[in-house]
């Protein structure tokens, strides 16, 4: 066996294990028994500290190193060449972690979880506080073992964005933010109100499920390699190339909830769906970032799934479905209460023009924490006086507050910028695959949505990690990154229905 292929071999049995594990954690979050949370803990710290030992394997270090100046790395975006890059730029940072912290970390994360889903349903940010010292201390310590040149959170970061830096992150959010603030504010002096009311009638769960479902097999999300399930806070994990599970919540008094936040798991799986399966476990077989990853989910969800051609073919199907929540409503006036823009408190019900407010406030919470600005106990306060800054209400409760979000309670600190520059990515690929495929509203309105997903597989999801997220960008539009088309997209679509 060439160097070449087993290192190949060494990365595939890694994913293997690493596929086991998130089996694990789709059914801790999904089936498992209650009772069985502690034990399921000591599961998950088992296995992750199996994969850290294979992923610093000395072996595979000695491989690197006859591989990095080879012939097979000299074309950095080659499949070989990726592989050996990608493979190389993880195992140097993971030889810097201690295999305790790493059990301690998947230990603490899976715990923390499920204190989270019990403390949120009580109401009790108390119970919960605990964890949150233990998980920013671990991650601190993280920090420190990986090294950081400008800012800890930067270590951070760079496990969901790779290459990312915080500063440049603040800087994209505030440009962003300089332009979404006036917008918001003319949308509110307008005077008109989207009819939202129309949104929390009675919806049955089994119709929400059964027509959610629906929409995701129509966009592409292929149900024969994947499944739907209900889970405290919606997810997506891929636990090989044929085995993709999306979660959602039901609402009967709420419709957007489950709807569209299963075509933003539907869009986080056909990202997944859509990567080379004969790569599964190597770098080009593995999506390049959160941020890209997340642009694919936004765009479902709501370049698509609130783009009223989606609905001028889904809204008969909608009414047939939900027809004493549909009577006497029109296309237009469910068309506008989907896209209705008013401060909320709940991000993953956010519209879209203050979504990205949303996650500036934890953007900059979570910077605090780490570098211990913050106190753990004074969250619930820094929380509600965030939300008097940005969005100009309060949360009643920590419930809608500072508990509503399962991300530092798996320790995924560092996550939520993604969510911002998926949507400025989002933006940016969609606007040039309208260019390129000659028209997306009128193919939405036949129903016809595999055009764009062919597009993305193409330009996005068959690439992996042979390039960087940034260098993607400009390759598959030929500019850097802006948030100059997400803006015109929310100008053109909330400037007529707010006569701005």
């Amino acid at each position: 066996m060439s160097p070449f292929d087993e290192l190949c071999s060494h990365a595939r049995a890694s994913a293997i294990l690493e596929s086991i594990e998130s089996v694990l954690g789709w059914d801790e979050r999904t089936y498992m028994p209650e009772a069985a949370g502690a034990y399921r803990a000591e599961q998950m710290t088992f296995v992750s500290g199996l994969i850290h030992r294979r992923r610093t394997d000395p072996r595979l270090g000695e491989l690197l190193a006859q591989l990095t100046g080879s012939d097979l790395a000299k074309d950095p975006h080659s499949d070989a060449g990726t592989t050996i890059r990608q493979l190389k730029r993880d195992y140097d940072k993971r030889i810097k972690l201690p295999q305790e912290l790493v059990e301690e970390l998947t230990r603490a994360s899976v715990l923390g979880q499920q204190a989270w889903v019990k403390a949120r349903a009580a109401d009790d940010y108390a119970s919960f506080a605990p964890h949150v010292e233990k998980l920013f201390s671990l991650v601190r310590q993280r920090a420190e073992y990986l090294g950081y040149k400008d800012h800890p959170y930067d270590a951070l970061l760079d496990d969901f964005e790779p290459w990312a830096k915080t500063a440049d992150v603040a800087k994209v959010l505030a440009a962003l933010r300089d332009e979404l603030a006036p917008l918001v504010q003319a949308i509110m002096q307008s005077g008109r109100r989207a009819p939202v009311e129309i949104l929390s009638r009675k919806y049955p769960k089994a119709a929400q499920e059964s027509f959610g479902k629906a929409a995701a097999a129509a966009i592409g999300f292929d149900f024969q390699r994947g499944r739907l399930d209900v889970t405290h806070h919606p997810f997506c994990s891929g636990m090989g190339p044929n085995d993709c599970r999306i979660t959602t919540r039901y609402d009967e008094q709420f419709f957007p909830s489950a709807f569209f936040g299963t075509l933003h798991e539907a869009g986080h799986g056909i990202y997944d769906q859509g990567l080379r399966t004969e790569q599964f476990g190597l770098p080009p077989g593995s999506f390049v970032s959160l941020g890209i990853h997340e642009s694919q989910s936004r765009m479902w969800e709501n370049l698509v799934g609130r783009n009223r051609a989606f609905w001028q073919f889904f809204f008969p199907q909608f009414t047939a479905a939900f027809g004493e929540a549909s009577r006497g409503v029109s296309l237009d006036e469910f068309y506008w209460a989907i896209n209705g823009v008013a401060p909320s408190l709940i991000r993953v019900e956010a519209d879209e023009a203050t979504y990205n407010l949303h996650i500036i406030i934890r953007f900059e919470l979570e910077q605090a924490l780490l570098t211990g600005d913050l106190p753990v106990a004074d969250v619930p306060a820094a929380w509600k006086e965030k939300y008097r800054k940005y969005l100009g209400i309060e949360p009643p409760n920590d419930k809608d507050g500072c508990l509503q979000d399962v991300h530092w309670s798996a320790a995924l600190i560092g996550y939520f910028p993604t969510y911002s520059l998926g949507n400025l990515y989002a933006a940016q690929f969609f606007e040039k695959a309208n260019a390129e495929l000659g028209g997306l509203d009128q193919q939405f309105a036949r129903g016809e949505f595999a055009p764009l997903k062919q597009w993305l597989q193409k330009n996005i999801h068959e690439r992996g990690q042979c390039y960087a997220a940034a260098d993607l960008v400009k390759l598959v539009t030929g500019q850097p990154l802006s948030h100059a088309p997400l803006m015109r997209h929310l100008r053109g679509k909330l400037g007529p229905l707010y006569g701005i």
